[in-house]
């Protein structure tokens, strides 16, 4: 038996239905590809309190001081990580050095990234590091403390801007997660090492 046409009504509802279906789809996608392009924007710019990447020092140093206060926290892994200076004092322009300590308390070795950003926000764009752990993956090892140096100024430019010139001192704030980089090169080699096979032919077994 034939099925009933659909009415004129019907198949314009089917449509914006499949319409509003793809776009959301399309929308989520898109939310999920730009977290990385968004957390390189905000680390070029320093937008939203994230602290810019610098290569050499200004050549400007002013009188003013600038209280510089570091904050640590861990997310899901067995480590300690702590600031072994509460704050410092710099003069705006001038090379600042602290000192951080995390110590590996599992019993395996662990790969984390630290994530990192500045408060007040509008202090993002000036504050800037030449060195830092938090540039790239550390790997620490069972039961060991590794201390990290940062080398880090604040921009010359934070005394004139409006948003920034009266606010007294910013906080560095440090969060070390697991490294999803080290994760997936793990899964990668598990993979490879389970389809490589044996010298008997065939792939690898646990056990054999």
């Amino acid at each position: 038996m034939p099925k009933p046409s659909l009415s004129p009504q019907a198949r314009r509802n089917r449509l914006i239905g499949v319409i509003c279906g793809v776009t959301f789809l399309g929308m989520v996608g898109a939310a999920y590809a730009s977290v990385p392009l968004y957390k390189a924007f905000c680390q070029l710019t320093g937008f939203d309190g994230a602290v810019r990447r610098a290569e050499v020092a200004p050549d400007t140093v002013l009188d003013r001081k600038l209280l510089v206060r570091f904050d640590t926290n861990i997310r899901e892994l067995p480590w300690t990580f702590t600031a072994e200076q509460t704050s410092q004092t710099v003069r705006i322009g001038e090379t600042g050095l602290a000192y951080f300590k995390v110590t590996n308390n599992g019993s395996t070795a662990m790969t984390g990234r630290a994530m990192y950003n500045v408060v007040p926000e509008s202090a993002g764009a000036y504050f800037q590091k030449l060195e830092c752990f938090c540039f790239s993956d550390q790997t620490i090892p069972a039961g060991k403390t590794i201390e990290f140096p940062v080398v880090y100024f604040v921009d010359p430019k934070y005394a004139s801007d409006f948003e920034t010139k009266g606010k007294p001192e910013v906080t560095l704030s440090y969060t070390f997660f697991p490294s999803v980089d080290a994760e997936k090169a793990s899964r990668r080699a598990d993979a490879s090492q389970a389809k490589a096979p044996s010298a008997l032919g065939g792939n690898t077994k646990a056990g054999l």
